[in-house]
């Protein structure tokens, strides 16, 4: 017996097709465009509709089919990676996703009793997130590139698989640093959101490489108010200050001498152990103007706009100590 698909009725009615937006057909174990001129499949795996474009994706729809690795490894990992992982002090530390989603809950529910969020990369439960996710008035829906344990939906961000103005909110934590194309990502963001939709961001800017080849892009403060220059900005600032950015530096200093993975899983413990006291430095730093220079990580809470920020008026938000 075929899974039955993890998405609600009522959002399985709103999926359309990514490559030409059509209405989506359900029969058996997947869906088709009802569009006659494009007529695409896209298969549901284990209850989970796969809705990728391969003409204009890095993923392929076999590669969901076939579960091979995408950006999140299908595989479990290693007990001592596990353990390790469980027990050892970590040297990120995220000040403001709490307090963040509990402000995006409150003004969601101000807009309407029941908000339907579009999560991006919500595969995982992102820190903080949790705020969002007990909130029973909202309506999570969770994609992602990956299979993973609150994934509902394979989608791309490039090519969101919905009508315009679908969604109250957007989430997309931890996710703008791992796609080819930021911009296109977010004009997706501000297509499928509805009129003053609240789209929540965090993105790295003195981070290094996470996602191996699946990682692209960083941003100062005014590059990711710009990549968002189509919103009316409610707030923005570091989630995670210049000690926590330091840590990561020093982690990767001491991995930058192997490539053997045992020796790095070495190095990664005797980083952690020896350098995990620096991100409660950001409790203190992390408010300072000239900390937002050498952030780890932004963030940026806004409303789907009908106006552009002109380039000229976005240089005047500086806010940094230079």
């Amino acid at each position: 017996m075929q899974p039955q698909i993890r998405l609600a009725p009522d959002v399985q009615e709103s999926l359309c097709c990514p490559r030409c937006r059509a209405r989506l057909n359900h029969a058996g174990e997947q869906f088709t465009c009802a569009n006659p001129g494009c007529a695409a499949g896209y298969p549901i795996v284990d209850g989970i509709p796969v809705l990728i474009d391969e003409q204009a994706s890095i993923f392929s729809l076999d590669d969901f089919v076939s579960h091979r690795t995408t950006f999140v490894s299908n595989a479990g990992e290693c007990r001592v990676k596990t353990t390790l992982r469980r027990w050892l002090p970590t040297i990120d530390r995220n000040l403001r996703a709490k307090a963040n989603y509990r402000r995006m809950s409150s003004a969601l529910l101000e807009q309407s009793p029941a908000p339907r969020v579009l999560v991006l990369g919500g595969g995982i439960l992102g820190q903080g997130l949790e705020e969002l996710a007990r909130n029973t008035a909202v309506d999570l829906v969770e994609s992602d590139v990956s299979f993973g344990p609150r994934t509902r939906l394979i989608c791309d961000a490039h090519d969101l698989p919905f009508p315009d103005e679908t969604f109250d909110g957007v989430v997309v934590q931890a996710v703008l640093e791992h796609v080819v194309d930021p911009y296109r990502c977010a004009a997706e963001i501000h297509r499928v959101l509805k009129p003053r939709g609240i789209v929540y961001a965090e993105t790295p800017f003195v981070q290094q490489v996470h996602g191996g080849r699946y990682d692209f892009t960083r941003f100062t403060h005014l590059g990711h108010r710009r990549l968002f220059r189509r919103f009316e900005e409610m707030d923005s600032g570091a989630v995670c200050g210049p000690a926590m950015a330091l840590a990561w530096s020093y982690q990767y200093f001491l991995l930058s001498f192997t490539t053997s993975r045992t020796l790095r899983l070495f190095l990664r413990v005797f980083a952690r152990l020896t350098a995990f006291p620096l991100k409660y430095v950001d409790y203190y730093l992390a408010n300072r103007p000239a900390a937002l220079d050498a952030t780890a990580v932004y963030y940026f809470m806004g409303r789907k706009s009908g106006q552009t920020l002109p380039d000229r008026d976005l240089i005047q938000q500086y806010r940094g100590a230079i």
